[in-house]
């Protein structure tokens, strides 16, 4: 790990100033995923400021009747919350099938927005991956890819987002909510944070350098079932080889976003319309364009096997 400096912010203009005068610099709360990165060396940051002091760890209600979640939530807090769960179960679902329990005691509703889209070739420094590198090149293209994207990817990149919770929230029309330095305050639609990566996939977020963030806002709950269902190859501590995200109403309308399959979470609006056909129509419609490599054309397949058997238990 390469030396860096450190100091500990006590309020949101602190921390954005402090972003401000030291270009390159990172927040840090959980660190669950940067410190990691740090190590190898793959992270350089050269100051890092310390955000747990800013008291964004609670969850409240808006007057909309939805949620905030601050930036600062434990994901196992907000999966254990008696709303979420009552209301927005499919957040508390996606949420437990992530990582482990020991992370989830560390990681933040933030953190897990930000974490790296990635694959092992980004973890390996002897391979070229122009996410660390922009301009080298990717080996997971014609390299080992069966767990890599088969839509939204390019030609310079293609590792999928691993959160789940990211992929519930992409379900519930979440919104990011940020502050910059100078005070400067904006919202962000779930549907925009995320980039793909195109030609570069080093810039994943709709963030700008010093941008922090603040909260998570949900609208008021929908209603109907919810249901998230992860396949991998492990049952835990395993990113999703191909993961659904669902709430379907009585009427069959309703809403499907994927993990596993794309640099973001998948979702899209018009192939809702194809829910009452079923599954094999919504999945045509959700990865059309798909370009598959030899070894995870499999996904395909199993994206509909799984939104399958998530249409038939929201519908028991």
């Amino acid at each position: 790990m390469r030396a860096f400096s450190y100091e500990r912010v006590t309020s949101p203009a602190q921390a954005v100033a402090a972003a401000a005068r030291a270009p390159g610099a990172r927040f840090i709360a959980g660190g669950t995923n940067l410190l990691d990165l740090m190590k190898l060396e793959i992270e350089t940051p050269g100051h890092l400021i310390d955000v747990n002091g800013l008291g964004f760890d609670k969850i409240e209600a808006t007057p909309d009747g939805g949620l905030r979640i601050g930036a600062l939530v434990r994901n196992t807090d907000l999966a254990a919350d008696a709303r979420v769960r009552r209301d927005y179960a499919l957040l508390s679902r996606a949420l437990l099938a992530g990582a482990s329990a020991q992370l989830r005691n560390k990681a933040t509703t933030a953190g897990n927005l930000l974490q790296r889209t990635r694959c092992a070739y980004f973890y390996d420094t002897n391979q070229a991956c122009n996410k660390r590198q922009p301009g080298s090149g990717c080996s997971a293209i014609g390299g080992v890819n069966r767990q890599h994207a088969v839509v939204g990817a390019s030609d310079a990149c293609i590792a999928t987002h691993p959160s789940d919770m990211a992929v519930a929230m992409r379900a519930l029309d979440a919104k990011v909510e940020t502050v910059r330095a100078g005070g400067a305050r904006r919202t962000i639609p779930i549907a925009d944070f995320h980039r793909l990566p195109g030609a570069t996939p080093q810039i994943e977020t709709s963030l700008l350098p010093g941008e922090l963030i603040t909260s998570v806002t949900l609208p008021a709950p929908v209603g109907g079932k919810h249901v998230y269902q992860k396949v991998r190859d492990r049952a835990s501590y395993a990113f999703a080889l191909v993961s659904v995200a669902a709430i379907v109403q009585r009427d069959g309308s309703g809403r499907v976003a994927l993990g596993g399959v794309a640099p973001k979470p998948w979702r899209l609006e018009a192939a809702e319309a194809q829910l009452p056909r079923g599954a094999r129509a919504v999945t045509a419609a959700l990865l059309a364009g798909a370009r598959p490599t030899e070894q995870n054309a499999f996904k395909v397949t199993l994206v509909e096997r799984t939104l399958d058997a998530v249409l038939t238990e929201a519908r028991s």
